[in-house]
């Protein structure tokens, strides 16, 4: 610092001090404020302040002298900062108080809570201030608003931001996929829920809700493809985009008025996918059991339907005296395509208590049941559908879950058609080999003459991989894509698109990524360098970035069910949207910048 600026704050710092000694002045946001009528001066000049104190309050207060007006002077600078810390205090308060009434709306629009209860909860944290003897806090708690309304707003701001952070997600990503579905809701509104999946430069997937539209008309592939372009549209366009996966639909995959036609008329060439999962269920019902489904549903319904209450408590009661297994049947639904396995698997450990339950409790119109239940090739059908269906609910537990990539689902896939062909090898054997069926095994302990009855099942096993031959065509047509992702120090060179094999040459030829083949799918690809395998980044960036199943459609269809419940039923399209997509989200909520960018709070006075 120059001595010629020193000199100047020093004259500075001596003015300032004079005015306070002399004016009963002090300097205020860079203007002199009177200490007494605390006016502000816009001229700082002696001659105003001077003429000021003069006029004002010379009179009162030129008695005090020295020590006697240093105090006065301290003690009307003490009162200023008294008040100036209250206001601020009152905006502290205030703005902890928007910031606490945002953070309990995102805590109940997770939990997927009607917004009414909002003033239960505020009510909550009173009560527990108090009980805490915090009166302060309690009257903090107080002045949180959580009324309806407030709190709907409150939604509102907060899936702005998720919608300006998706906005930006989209536009950064490298590739984008969507998944489709629709389904209706309480109020028989069929709504069709997008989900997009991107990834990044740097290989970051993220999975959001793009847009839930209420199909209140027609849902035809035309209504569809429209509602799904203004989605998209709003975002960029489709010219990101790798993948549709839909839930095989006519309308969703129909090749001329469905939307995959649309989309290709529009020139959207991108391959449009029938989710593995709902293929998977659909080859589960070539399983024509249903002379054991039929008989297993009845006598559940016997037992334990809706007008049944005194019959399934005798029920209940007699498991528990006889110690059995388990202690009740389960129901079963065809919409949920894991119910049946257990059921039967319930049914079949029951098999023995039933029939005599069945013919000492209820009698009347059982005997034709109670036959089934004790015939030797009916409990076999009954156990070999008991075991096949344990298999194919493990295959769908494992392509469900959320950020998988399709070189896992698949992967999955290609095992279980692997174990179909070992189950057709045991049940070709002589004897039969039931090392993987245990219900089988179990009848066959129970009653050996059931051995004449497994080979037929050759027959079903051959059925079923037949479907499994013929659908996933889509999946089927992709392997060779998928094989080079899941393994690229394997894969054949000449199988793969000419412009990527010499770079896949490179790759494979090289010390330090052979070192590394222990690395697999997205670890493995990341250790590319984009200068050096530009296009091998880009073929794993685009295989990373699909949708292979609508399974995150399916977990949000359940979602929306808690959300436009029977209680709720009249939410508009708008504030389901809101609440689904506040919901579901996986982006972090920054409270704090939608609180900075709301209108500063106005303190009364």
């Amino acid at each position: 610092m120059s001595k010629k600026k020193r000199k100047i704050d020093s004259e500075n710092r001596a003015f300032q001090a004079r005015w306070e000694t002399d004016y009963l002045f002090t300097e205020f946001k860079g203007e002199p404020m009177c200490l007494v009528c605390l006016e502000t001066k816009s001229v700082m000049k002696d001659f105003n302040l001077n003429r000021h104190y003069a006029t004002a309050h010379k009179e009162k207060y030129e008695r005090y002298t020295g020590d006697a007006r240093t105090a006065l002077i301290s003690d009307l600078k003490g009162k200023i900062h008294r008040q100036q810390n209250l206001f601020t205090k009152c905006m502290t308060v205030q703005e902890s108080s928007l910031k606490a009434s945002y953070a309990v709306s995102l805590v109940l629009a997770k939990a997927k809570k009607s917004l009414s209860e909002c003033e239960t909860v505020k009510q909550c944290a009173i009560e527990m201030a108090k009980a805490f003897g915090d009166e302060k806090m309690a009257k903090n708690f107080e002045s949180v608003s959580l009324s309806r309304r407030t709190v709907t707003r409150r939604i509102s701001d907060i899936q702005c931001q998720i919608q300006e952070k998706l906005k930006q997600e989209i536009e950064n990503c490298k590739y984008f996929s969507l998944a489709l579905d629709e389904s209706t809701d309480v109020t028989d509104v069929s709504q069709l829920l997008i989900f997009a999946r991107t990834i990044t430069e740097k290989f970051d997937v993220h999975e959001e809700l793009l847009k839930l539209v209420s199909l209140h008309g027609t849902t035809k592939g035309e209504d569809i493809f429209k509602s799904v372009e203004i989605a998209v549209n709003e975002h960029g366009g489709f010219a990101k985009l790798s993948a549709v996966v839909t839930d095989g639909a006519p309308a969703m995959q129909g090749k001329k008025s469905g939307f995959a036609g649309l989309l290709k008329k529009n020139g959207v060439n991108c391959p449009v996918l029938h989710c593995i999962i709902h293929q998977e269920a659909l080859c589960a019902k070539i399983l024509d059991f249903s002379h054991v489904m039929n008989v297993v549903t009845k006598v559940t319904n016997l037992i334990r339907g809706g007008n049944r209450a005194l019959n399934h408590r005798k029920f209940t009661a007699f498991l528990d005296e006889v110690s059995a297994t388990y202690g009740d049947l389960l129901m079963h639904t065809d919409i949920r395509w894991m119910s049946r396995g257990k059921c039967l698997e319930r049914f079949f450990a029951l098999r023995t208590e039933v029939p005599v339950f069945l013919e000492d409790s209820i009698k009347s119109d059982t005997s034709a049941y109670c036959s089934n239940l004790r015939d030797p090739e009916f409990l076999c059908d009954l156990a070999f559908l008991t075991d096949m269906t344990a298999h194919l609910n493990n295959l769908n537990t494992q392509l469900q879950g959320r950020s998988q990539a399709v070189s896992d689902l698949y992967g999955h896939l290609t095992a279980f058609k692997r174990k179909l062909i070992l189950f057709h090898d045991g049940f070709s054997s002589d004897p039969v080999n039931l090392t993987h069926f245990s219900a089988c095994e179990e009848m066959r302990k129970d009653t050996p003459e059931c051995e004449m009855f497994f080979a037929k099942y050759k027959k079903d096993i051959e059925s079923l991989q037949e479907q499994f031959r013929i659908r996933f065509q889509d999946f089927h047509a992709m392997q060779h894509r998928i094989d080079l992702f899941a393994d690229p120090l394997n894969a054949a060179v000449s199988e793969q698109p000419g412009e990527m094999q010499l770079e896949l040459c490179e790759l494979q030829s090289d010390p330090f990524f052979q070192a590394r083949r222990n690395e697999r799918g997205l670890e493995f690809w990341k250790l590319l360098p984009e200068s050096r395998f530009p296009l091998l980044r880009d073929f794993a960036l685009f295989m990373l970035s699909m949708f292979g199943s609508t399974y995150i459609c399916e977990s949000s269809f359940s979602t929306m069910k808690h959300i436009k419940s029977k209680d709720r039923n009249r939410l508009t399209d708008d504030h389901l949207f809101q609440l689904l997509q506040v919901g579901c989200t996986n982006f972090q909520i920054d409270i704090d910048s939608i609180v900075h960018q709301q209108e500063k709070p106005q303190v009364s006075h």
